[in-house]
């Protein structure tokens, strides 16, 4: 669960985006203990959004959100795909000023579509055709099946969750706003009336993102939502695409509640589904399992989120993003090496 949000930080390098050559291998100490855990891990320690470090590293803070927004990554091509939804595949705001099964069936309907097209397309070439084999995979076994999973089977169950209950949720969710901007309960604004604010809203919609999901994840780790709620998701401790968002009914209606922030604060239909694509996609392309999507050997898209894949193997850490340094603020950071993880499991000792 989460974006979630691009692995941009978890590079000490930005080779992802820039088309260059896979990393040579670690062949310190850290780097073999870190390679008997894993089958690919990126450099290690991990890190956070450089903007957030002391002293400032403005360069790589720079480099950071041109990465991130500037070039080809999640971020850039949700907004395209927003755009592109938008004009051609949602209703109006005048439209949707009258709700109508029509069009709030037409946004379940595309979503729909949208979600199977992109994890059913991820779990296509990776796990199916296996097109990278186990390269840049973080866990070298694929998908599971046993009596803990619906049907037996984790690819029928993560499916089930994802398709059934979050796709309806998103949509309810998302046909909500749409009336809501439409009947004028909440101020809309334009390109052309606020072109500053258009563009400023999209990177501060992921911030927001991240603040809500730490909390919601927090929340959701306490041991009565734990049992109840939460740990359905956390079944996947080998994860798939169709594991992004493959969480109890009662978990989307937190997880999704996240863009009600646009009844409060004005914005563009464009902007929603961006913040859902955002919860949505992100997620889905944050559980594949890879570090990254090569073509002839090159990276060509980082498409995993570590930071994330460390919290679905130690589950009491790393509960937000890299984008924001909530977990190191708040004492729940693991950064991926043998260190971190002595200390998370002294941490659990000491809980009892």
């Amino acid at each position: 669960m989460c974006r979630f949000l691009i692995g941009k930080a978890e590079r000490s390098t930005t080779m992802a985006r820039t088309g260059k050559n896979l990393t040579r291998p670690d062949k310190s100490a850290r780097g073999r203990s870190a390679r008997a855990e894993w089958n690919y891990h990126p450099d290690l320690p991990i890190y956070n959004n450089p903007l957030f470090s002391w002293p400032v590293r403005w360069k790589d803070a720079a480099v950071y959100y041109r990465d991130g927004w500037l070039t080809l990554s999640e971020s850039s091509l949700f907004i395209v795909m927003a755009v592109a939804t938008y004009i051609w595949l949602s209703p109006s705001p005048e439209h949707a000023a009258t709700p109508e099964w029509t069009w709030i069936g037409g946004i379940w309907l595309r979503n729909l579509v949208v979600t199977i097209l992109v994890a059913g397309g991820l779990h296509y070439y990776f796990y199916h055709r296996r097109a990278q084999n186990t390269e840049l995979k973080y866990v070298a076994p694929f998908l599971s099946r046993g009596e803990r999973f619906l049907f037996g089977n984790q690819l029928y169950d993560n499916m089930f969750y994802t398709l059934v209950s979050g796709v309806l949720v998103w949509s309810g969710y998302e046909a909500f706003l749409f009336w809501a901007m439409g009947s004028g309960y909440v101020n809309l604004i334009t390109f052309g009336d606020a072109p500053i604010w258009t563009i400023a809203a999209l990177p501060l919609i992921s911030i927001w993102i991240s603040l809500h999901f730490y909390f919601v994840h927090r929340l959701l780790h306490l041991k009565v939502f734990y049992e109840k709620f939460h740990s359905l998701h956390h079944r996947n401790v080998n994860v798939g695409p169709f594991s992004g968002i493959s969480m109890h009914p009662v978990e989307h209606l937190l997880y999704f509640s996240s863009p009600l922030i646009h009844l409060i604060v004005p914005t563009h239909p464009m902007h929603v589904i961006f913040h859902f694509y955002m919860l949505s996609l992100s997620a889905i392309f944050g559980h594949t399992g890879f570090d990254a999507l090569l073509v002839r050997n090159v990276r060509r898209l980082a498409i995993g989120h570590f930071h994330h894949q460390l919290h679905h193997r130690y589950f009491e850490c790393n509960y937000g993003s890299v984008d924001m340094p909530w977990d190191k603020w708040f004492g729940s950071f693991h950064d991926g090496t043998p260190e971190a993880r002595a200390r998370f499991r002294e941490k659990l000792r000491s809980l009892g």
